[in-house]
């Protein structure tokens, strides 16, 4: 594993019997000994510890600090209020995604979380573009560590009892063991939890609080793919990159109405002009569901036909697997908007072979978020 970046709890993921990958650049755990199917379904049923520090973490600060990252995202910055966090798009002059990221309002600034893959580029997109209007500043000494499951906030709420008064996409600072811990709920496995930004001084003696509870169990990069795409989420570089818009892959959620034509601050991002039509007019093709028949998964890559027999292939698989709260294959992928209702059959290409998967709404299984 030489070359690969380490995250400060990586010595912890070697006594706990990680097995470890490259992953955008770190030596990562994918698994621990449990496994991925237990892994998974632990953080369905109780509460896992995911160490996600090699995710981008950066402050941004000074007045206009919101107004700038308009000019970046398609998204409703100004109007997020104090105290509160949002899902947002960096995109490129072709309607294209650069990034998916996550943007909070702390008061006196901005705090953005960006892919581990994307994270220098995206610090240098923001130096560039907005870096004379306000301090980019990346964080160097803080780890990232997510909290995920129905038993996260007892777990949590041990060492920090302020966090069960939290509601989904809140971010607040808790004190704890002298340190301050940027804390939000939410995640990215559809369950009820937390993401807590902690010095990385204090993120081992964290993890390992959290990891004597009972409760709670390590979660490789495994199961947190599973978790992801049963919840019908995203995976930059896969399912969302720059040859694929928002609204192609039905993020439209993501954009408010004062962003929108006819809005307040409606444009004024890059790639506005081609997003606002589709928003309008639609998408030539758009991400859906698949739910293949059969017990054979159709994975990255596989190509989707509209019938059994000849033609072209009219889209691909951009994500698949087992799922295993759902006890059944299941894939994401992009298709003609023809083929896009859910009920609609198609045919993905497995081993020479075409097998059937339907169309279907996302998620595959109900989000639990605490509203």
């Amino acid at each position: 594993m030489a070359g690969l970046k380490q995250t400060v709890l990586h010595d912890l993921h070697l006594r706990l019997g990680a097995k470890m990958v490259p992953f955008a650049g770190y030596d990562m755990p994918v698994q621990y000994p449990a496994g991925v199917m237990k892994e998974h379904l632990h953080t369905r049923d109780a509460a896992g510890l995911f160490d996600v520090s090699h995710m981008g973490q950066v402050i941004l600060r000074g007045d206009g600090a919101a107004e700038a990252l308009e000019t970046l995202v398609p998204v409703d910055i100004l109007g997020l209020k104090e105290g509160r966090q949002r899902y947002a798009l960096f995109t490129n002059d072709d309607g294209g995604i650069l990034d998916d990221l996550m943007v909070a309002n702390r008061g006196d600034h901005l705090f953005v979380v960006v892919n581990a893959a994307c994270k220098d580029d995206d610090i240098a997109h923001m130096q560039r573009t907005i870096g004379t209007r306000v301090t980019v500043e990346p964080l160097t000494h803080r780890a990232l560590l997510a909290l995920q499951g129905p038993q996260a906030e007892a777990a949590l709420a041990r060492l920090v009892p302020g966090v069960a008064d939290m509601r989904f996409m809140d971010v607040a600072t808790h004190a704890w063991d002298g340190a301050d811990l940027w804390i939000s709920r939410s995640g990215y496995t559809g369950e009820d939890g937390f993401e807590i930004s902690v010095p990385e001084s204090k993120a081992l003696a964290l993890a390992e609080a959290l990891l004597a509870m009972e409760e709670v169990l390590p979660i490789g990069l495994g199961a947190r793919d599973s978790l992801r795409l049963e919840a019908g989420l995203c995976l930059y570089g896969h399912d969302i990159d720059t040859t694929t818009t928002p609204v192609e892959g039905a993020l439209e959620w993501a954009m408010q109405k004062v962003r929108r034509t006819g809005g307040a601050r409606a444009g004024g991002f890059p790639g506005a002009s081609r997003i606002l039509e589709e928003l309008e007019t639609g998408a030539a093709r758009r991400r859906v569901g698949l739910l293949p028949e059969g017990r054979a998964p159709m994975r990255e890559g596989t190509p989707l036909y509209a019938a059994e027999t000849g033609g072209d292939p009219v889209g691909e698989v951009t994500s698949g697997g087992f799922g295993p709260s759902i006890a059944r294959p299941m894939s994401m992928g992009y298709l003609p908007m023809e083929l896009s209702a859910s009920g609609t059959t198609v045919w993905g290409e497995v081993r020479g072979r075409r097998m059937a998967a339907i169309v279907t709404d996302l998620p595959f299984r109900p989000a639990t978020y605490k509203r």
